[in-house]
């Protein structure tokens, strides 16, 4: 099963602030889904390991 992490970047600091398996809804999330969100950047993970990973918005 993956995992999909989204992390947010407000200014020079870094937050996981949404994980789901459902990888449609992952990739519907904008920076305007999040308080004072510069970009967005997703994880992707699969059996403890991350596959994959690159900037959302």
């Amino acid at each position: 099963m993956k995992i999909y992490v989204v992390i947010a970047m407000r200014d020079e600091q870094m937050d996981n602030v949404f994980v789901s398996t459902e990888e449609e809804q992952v990739l519907a999330l904008t920076t305007a889904d999040f308080d004072d969100c510069d970009a967005l950047f997703l994880e992707i993970w699969e059996d403890g390991g991350k596959i994959d990973d690159y900037r959302l918005q």
